[in-house]
């Protein structure tokens, strides 16, 4: 695992410990590692970074399974990659559907057009698409058909260092009415973090290789039933105030980072919550109710005393008080 301490990687690194695999965990030695692990210290930014992972005889593999979630410089997957190309049987990168070309029209399946100048030598001055993109072909040209991409959606559930459903979590903890953005029918696409590390580790048993569109189902669940699971989960008692779209909109809101999950109907809305993902179902992909998320999720935080992580390189999200306080008072 290159990476395992935060989000996708714990979830990852916990899962397969659950499976009673042996793990090694290669970070930065930022966070602490989960107990049961084999650590591996080293900077992949950094030259000799990798030094540490140069172990193993060549032509037999070290590992059966590499996860890589990087999203920085394609660079770093590059080099992650070529060097453990012989040390490893399959390699699982961690994507994003962000690498379709914009706009990606609703039911865009695998084989849509992805973002164009990618580079898998490229440094971390491109943007989040272009270093997906760029991570791609890194792991594509180290592993071939033995490199599988992983282009999830929306990730949430416990360990989540992001921000979304926890800022939803302790506002809804706080009670009284709250701000529920558009209508309660909006249909939601999204995976779990946990059901994302189950479909990863899984890519180890059924060989599967090429792109996969990791998200659930459209309509997996609503915006109205994520909220009422936050609300049932918390057990604040909190007022769901459902506010027509065009009224938040006007007042300078932004969906997805002042009122974090959430977009109105429209071209973005068909990119982030209606793919085709037929493909990742027909491989085994399952996904467990917003409630189960919704309350482990809360569970996490509650052990934590409330304060989620919050990675330094993405700002932080919510709407603010006195901007929801004034729609409130005045929803027209």
């Amino acid at each position: 695992m290159l990476g395992g301490t935060e989000f996708v990687g714990r979830a990852v690194t916990e899962e397969a410990l659950a499976r009673g695999w042996d793990i090694t965990v290669f970070h930065r030695g930022r966070h602490a590692a989960p107990p049961g692990v084999t650590e591996l210290l080293g900077d992949r930014t950094t030259q000799d970074g990798l030094a540490v992972l140069a172990r193993g005889t060549a032509g037999q593999p070290a590992w059966d399974l590499v996860v890589d979630t990087w999203s920085g410089a394609p660079s770093a997957v590059r080099d992650a990659a070529r060097l453990l190309a012989g040390r490893a049987a399959r390699y699982a990168y961690v994507s994003s559907r962000s690498v379709y070309a914009d706009p990606a029209p609703a039911g865009l399946s695998e084989d849509g057009p992805v973002v164009a100048g990618a580079s898998p030598d490229a440094g971390g001055d491109v943007s989040y698409p272009l270093a997906k993109r760029g991570g791609e072909l890194a792991a594509l040209d180290a592993f071939g058909d033995r490199a599988v991409l992983a282009r999830a959606g929306l990730i949430l559930g416990p360990w989540e260092n992001i921000g979304r459903l926890p800022w939803w979590l302790r506002r809804i903890a706080r009670g009284g009415p709250v701000l529920a953005p558009g209508t309660p029918d909006v249909e939601l696409q999204y995976i779990d973090a946990r059901d994302l590390a189950n479909w990863l580790l899984d890519t180890a048993r059924y060989g599967l290789h090429g792109p996969y569109n990791l998200v659930s189902r459209t309509g997996h669940a609503t915006m109205g039933q994520l909220l009422d699971a936050c609300v049932r989960a918390t057990g604040s008692g909190a007022e769901l105030r459902w506010t027509p779209a065009e009224t938040i909109l006007a007042a300078g809101v932004e969906p997805w980072n002042d009122l974090p999950v959430w977009l109105p109907p429209g071209e973005l809305y068909d990119t982030l919550h209606r793919g085709d993902v037929e493909r990742a179902y027909a491989s085994g992909l399952r996904c467990r109710p917003v409630e189960e998320t919704v309350a482990d999720t809360w569970k996490w935080l509650e052990e934590l005393g409330g304060r989620a992580p919050q990675r330094p390189d993405r700002p932080e999200v919510g709407l603010d008080p006195e901007v929801e306080a004034r729609l409130l008072a005045d929803p027209a």
